[in-house]
């Protein structure tokens, strides 16, 4: 790692412990959440989509299982030829690799290698959208995470790749961040505020 490669680590390592900390204080939180809910729901409104994948929210992360449960439920009573299916992630810490599988209120969860509620013994599904969380985002669709690149390699494992969908906080937008070059863009992302990419 050259002194260049370096230093923007360090800088995205302290961008993020900022961003974490603003958004675990956030006053108005349930107000933001509520929010990105009804965005959500609005949003998914005419989605062609039956599988979507989500996570588990961990650190202060919003919550989008609410709204899919909400979608699951709305298309029960559409009576849509295909039953509408919600997936979580299952992080295999050896192979760093993740997979989705299926989640519903109620179900067997177990903790994961990282102590993160995973579904246990679920079928394995494949999502065609999925809900990714943000620490924060920036312009042209990028995302900053945690910095394990779990979602990143996913991504690029994934055959056909799922239309991706960021989430967060108004609190998370960065306009300054820089992608590297392992980066892949988000196809949307969603705030409190609204649609926030494309613009």
């Amino acid at each position: 790692m050259d002194n260049s490669e370096e230093s923007r680590a360090t800088e995205k390592k302290a961008l993020r412990k900022i961003l974490l900390e603003q958004r675990l204080s956030l006053p108005d939180r349930l107000d933001k959440a509520e929010m990105l809910q009804r965005v959500m729901r609005i949003w998914l409104v005419g989605r062609p989509d039956t599988i979507i994948g989500a996570y588990w929210p961990i650190k202060g992360e919003f919550d989008p299982l609410p709204a899919l449960h909400r979608w699951k439920e709305d298309g029960e009573l559409l009576d849509q030829p295909q039953l509408r299916r919600i997936g979580l992630p299952v992080v295999n810490k050896q192979l760093k690799t993740m997979t989705f599988h299926a989640w519903y209120p109620g179900c067997p969860m177990e903790e994961d290698a990282y102590g993160i509620p995973k579904p246990k013994d679920t079928e394995l599904l494949n999502p065609t959208l999925l809900f990714v969380p943000c620490v924060g985002y920036g312009p042209g669709g990028y995302r900053l995470g945690y910095g394990g690149g779990f979602y990143d390699r996913m991504l690029s494992s994934l055959s056909p790749k799922p239309f991706t969908v960021g989430l967060g906080f108004g609190v998370g937008f960065v306009p300054d961040l820089e992608p590297e070059s392992h980066d892949v863009p988000l196809d949307a992302i969603l705030n409190d505020y609204g649609v926030v990419w494309p613009v």
